[in-house]
């Protein structure tokens, strides 16, 4: 009996010391919230480096109390990160997302999200190859060099997405949020088709197997994301289930998010990808299949869990940057790692530059009216938005170089602190440096506003349809758009061509089977006219 109540005692001290670190992390949350909201108006600090800063002071206070040992109230985990703390995020993202801009601009954003990804992972990795194999910094395989280029490709365009007007700059925000949404996907989507070939013997057929690997994971990605978002449509839209109960509707729309995150992950595509579009999807049709109640709990439940998310890995990378036990194997040379982490900048710099402004310039090509085209100040902007490293180079750089968060290899642990480094010079100093540069390029928008008051004069709410019918009228009038089918039309203006004909399929077609706005029947206590309207 004695034995059985010492390691039931036991048992009991062991909860109870799991539950002192999180209660702590749950304040320090808190903490980082409130401080955030008292240093709102002056917004040079923005909730990731209020994040960072709590971080770094908690991860100081932790190792004097250890007497050096460690700086972490929790351990990294990759898991922690990609299935509960990343989906949240991604999925708002796409919830969010103002969709006329989005796709009105979806070609220059895939060109700089896509296609700009891939020259800068390209040239990032060269560089890395070049130098770092001078340098003898440790036993790095080809396919590190190759991961190293796509995890310092992606960005995290948060502290210049906070300062930016998405009123006053419809066109730049929208090339800035979803510039930086594609390219965290791609990112990852090439950090595991990296991962999933065998880079020993490069060959031409390697070369096409990773082509191949990245266009499948992409397109079948976005696919699952898509009939996700369309089977939750249909559902809701058949059920009715806030006839009965909101709750429910509620609970299926974030069950059904999480559960297209999952499903990417168990077939091995971009997990981020699937989700993003899913929450596209979801805005245009299964939000409008709700009740008016379940809209503003799902709009603001997304907004939260993705803000305490993000808050979340914020913090815990600033006590991370203190991790005692990796800075004690690169202390032996840390002119090494100061260098290398100066390398890692320089070549983000490089590669971001290397294909904003030539890919605004094909991008200005293409456009009509000058209004439509990308300025020099605009492209220094697009450039300067993405050189912050945030969490999802973090998390891609802990999957390549530790396991279970831990690592005692040189050269792995100098990648991993000199990460950390570049995420927290790149997150400090060029996001306090955001809000002066944006005021000194843009200083005053009100006249682009008023020329562009038919582009956003969208409502700030989740009503915006894909691509608005009336207001696409508007601008194919405005536009002189023919409305004869014709290669010459489609060649000429190809994005108000492709919006005319989704916008016939999307209304003959898509509406009517899985709702939207103006297509779900009258039903007691279901979405009805009035309910539209207010929205709009």
């Amino acid at each position: 009996m004695a034995d059985i109540l010492w390691k039931m005692g036991a048992m009991l001290s062991s909860d109870h010391s799991s539950v002192v670190p999180i209660n702590l992390f749950v304040a320090l949350l808190c903490a980082c919230i409130v401080i955030g909201h008292l240093l709102e108006e002056q917004r040079w600090m923005n909730e990731s480096i209020t994040a960072l800063a709590v971080g770094l002071c908690t991860g100081v206070v932790i190792l004097l109390t250890t007497g050096g040992k460690s700086s972490h109230l929790l351990v990294f985990s990759e898991d922690l990160f990609f299935i509960y703390l990343l989906p949240p995020i991604i999925f708002n993202a796409g919830f969010q997302v103002k969709k006329k801009q989005f796709f009105r601009n979806f070609m220059t954003i895939m060109l700089f999200g896509a296609v700009g990804t891939l020259i800068s992972t390209a040239i990032i990795s060269i560089g890395a190859t070049h130098f770092f194999k001078k340098m003898n910094i440790g036993s790095l395989r080809i396919g590190d060099y190759l991961a190293i280029g796509a995890i310092f490709s992606a960005t995290d365009s948060v502290c210049t997405l906070q300062v930016l007007n998405q009123d006053e700059t419809p066109l730049l925000y929208s090339l800035v949020f979803g510039e930086g949404v594609v390219n965290d996907a791609t990112s990852v989507v090439l950090f595991h088709a990296i991962q999933s070939i065998d880079l020993s013997h490069i060959n031409s057929s390697i070369a096409a197997e990773f082509l191949g690997n990245f266009l499948y994971l992409f397109i079948s990605s976005t696919i699952l994301g898509v009939l996700t978002g369309l089977l939750s449509a249909y559902i809701i839209k058949k059920l009715y289930f806030g006839r009965h109960s909101t709750d429910r509707e509620v609970a299926l729309m974030i069950l059904m998010a999480y559960l297209s995150y999952m499903l990417a992950e168990l077939f091995y595509l971009s997990a981020i990808l699937t989700v993003f579009f899913c929450g596209i999807v979801m805005s245009h049709y299964t939000w409008h299949n709700v009740t008016e109640s379940s809209r503003i709990t799902t709009k603001h439940a997304f907004a939260t869990w993705s803000f305490v998310a993000e808050i979340f890995i914020f913090l815990y990378v600033g006590m991370d940057a203190l991790d005692i036990e990796k800075w004690k194997v690169v202390s032996d040379s840390p002119g090494t790692s100061i260098m290398v982490s100066s390398i890692l900048l320089g070549l983000v710099l490089v590669g971001r530059a290397a294909f904003v402004f030539p890919l605004s310039f094909l991008s200005n090509l293409t456009k009509k009216f000058p209004y439509e085209k990308i300025d020099i100040k605009q492209q220094v902007t697009i450039w300067w938005a993405g050189l912050m490293r945030g969490a999802v180079s973090m998390a891609l750089a802990y999957n390549q170089f530790t396991r279970s968060g831990h690592t005692h290899l040189h050269g792995n642990a100098i990648m991993i602190t000199s990460t950390i480094t570049v995420v927290l010079f790149s997150t400090v100093v060029f996001g306090l440096m955001t809000k002066p540069l944006v005021r000194i390029l843009l200083p005053s928008q009100k006249h682009t506003a008023s020329m562009l008051s038919s582009e956003s004069s969208s409502p700030k709410s989740f009503a915006v349809p894909l691509l608005s019918r009336q207001d696409s009228e508007d601008n194919q009038a405005s536009h002189n758009v023919p409305r004869r089918t014709s290669l010459r039309m489609l060649l000429s203006t190809p994005s108000h061509t492709v919006h005319h004909y989704w916008r016939k399929f999307d209304n003959s077609f898509m509406r009517p089977v899985f709702g939207g706005r103006g297509f779900v029947p009258f039903v007691p206590c279901s979405p009805t006219d009035q309910s539209v309207h207010q929205w709009q």
